[in-house]
């Protein structure tokens, strides 16, 4: 039988691959965008976002244990997976459309599903919700980047 965590880790890979999978044409035009001096930490991104996708299958597999196969619980994981999904789509879509502006929209969008989620959550797994923290600091860090680089890169928004 497959275990919580072997599912809500399995989705979590799925979903992130198939976004990896996707690769747009516009790496080059992503890679000449200016950058505010203040984004030093760039090259640790991704050591950033595998910890907080962790964080978030831990979250999302302490939910499943409280009430396995409520009603209440399928639709926080929709949520969880809603919240992947804008949040994997940020790079690819930014690309695709060569639109920092989308980015900026996608980053915030998943701020607002982050903190919604962990306030359902926290009501009654407070564990659960404290998993889901380093997103909601993190992703604010990062749209606040994509909207200074704008800024930097008019023709980019």
């Amino acid at each position: 039988m497959l275990k919580p965590w072997m599912v809500t880790g399995g989705v979590t890979l799925v979903v992130a691959l198939f976004a990896a999978l996707i690769k747009p044409r516009d790496i080059p035009w992503a890679v000449h965008l200016e950058r505010p001096k203040w984004l030093f930490f760039e090259p640790f991104i991704p050591l950033i976002w595998t910890v907080i996708f962790a964080c978030g299958t831990g979250s999302a597999t302490l939910v499943w244990h409280h009430d396995p196969g409520s009603l209440k619980t399928w639709l926080l994981m929709g949520v969880y997976l809603l919240l992947e999904i804008v949040t994997v789509a940020y790079i690819p879509v930014t690309l695709q459309f060569r639109s920092l502006s989308i980015g900026t929209i996608l980053g915030g969008t998943g701020f607002i599903l982050g903190s919604i989620l962990a306030l359902f959550v926290g009501a009654t797994i407070p564990n659960a919700a404290l998993l889901l923290l380093p997103y909601i600091v993190w992703s604010p860090i990062g749209t606040y980047a994509t909207r200074r680089m704008i800024d930097l890169n008019p023709d980019a928004a």
